[in-house]
């Protein structure tokens, strides 16, 4: 492998799902990777095995996605379709050999969920660590790391900014600007319509930005057309988003179809913004 292609950077999609039960889509999650160092943003439910499928013990080609190697995840927000997957994220890597702690970044209800998990799950730990099971006593806990606007990460790879976006009443929901030596990548979390995430991804290679069709919105209730307008972003707003900030690459992931096609969330969003768009699948890598 050569330094240029072992230093790019790479946007692996391991779950575009919303709280809906897709098969086809875990729950929110991605993994930003430098230099075969794997940064999880979000963790719902099914990314550890989404993310195992991709690693070379189980026949897949990318040595970032062998889970033991997970030691840094960012959380959006608490929501449980982009958080319901801590067990696994703090269990199963440390089965497979993680010997450090896992560095959690998060709102301060994560470090409950956290701390929650790990007492529901004493009696495993006590047995895989003081039972005939060679396990460390150190890969299932953690470092908790409360998040606030501005820069919340950095080392050689990876420098990592939060800010807050409108999701309904939540006031410490938020999206994150990663910046590596190759890439900008933006993650809009769940969201409105925001202004700050235009700022923070003006110019970016790549905004990944939540969205739903609103061909669906408009055949919702009120009550929960009010909903989603307070807490989520529609094709033709996100498309208003990318004409303004213009990156690279606009990638729609944590969809609600509501009965559309992916086509036509794609001709929905075209209609504002005429630049590069996809839509995110799981397993999906964009470099």
């Amino acid at each position: 492998m050569t330094p240029s292609l072992y230093g790019a950077t790479k946007l692996i999609v391991l779950g575009s799902g919303t709280p809906n039960p897709d098969p086809n889509r875990a729950g929110s999650g991605y993994a930003v990777v430098v230099n075969e160092t794997p940064y999880l943003i979000d963790f719902g439910p099914g990314i550890i095995r989404r993310a195992a499928s991709m690693s070379p013990p189980w026949g897949g080609k990318i040595e970032a996605m062998t889970v033991k190697n997970f030691e840094h995840a960012f959380l959006t927000h608490i929501h449980s379709d982009h958080s319901a997957g801590l067990a696994d994220l703090l269990l199963t890597p440390w089965i497979m050999g993680r010997d450090k702690k896992l560095n959690l970044f998060g709102p301060k209800g994560l470090e409950q969920m956290a701390s929650s998990t790990l007492e529901a799950f004493e009696d495993d730990i006590n047995y895989r660590v003081y039972g005939t099971q060679p396990s460390n006593k150190i890969g299932y806990k953690y470092n908790f790391h409360l998040i606030a606007e501005g820069l919340i990460y950095e080392d050689e790879n990876v420098s990592v900014e939060a800010f807050t976006v409108p999701h309904g009443s939540f006031d410490d929901a938020y999206g994150f600007r990663f910046t590596t030596k190759d890439k900008v990548i933006v993650f809009s979390g769940d969201t409105g319509p925001s202004k700050t995430i235009e700022k923070f991804a003006a110019g970016a290679d790549i905004l990944v930005h939540e969205v739903y069709s609103n061909a669906g919105f408009l055949k919702k209730t009120k009550d929960w057309q009010i909903y989603h307008q307070g807490h989520h972003t529609s094709t033709f707003e996100v498309g208003e988003i990318a004409s303004r900030a213009k990156p690279k690459l606009l990638l729609l992931s944590h969809i609600l179809f509501w009965g559309s096609t992916a086509d036509e969330i794609l001709r929905e969003t075209q209609s504002t913004y005429k630049g590069e768009i996809k839509i995110a699948e799981d397993l999906m890598i964009i470099e």
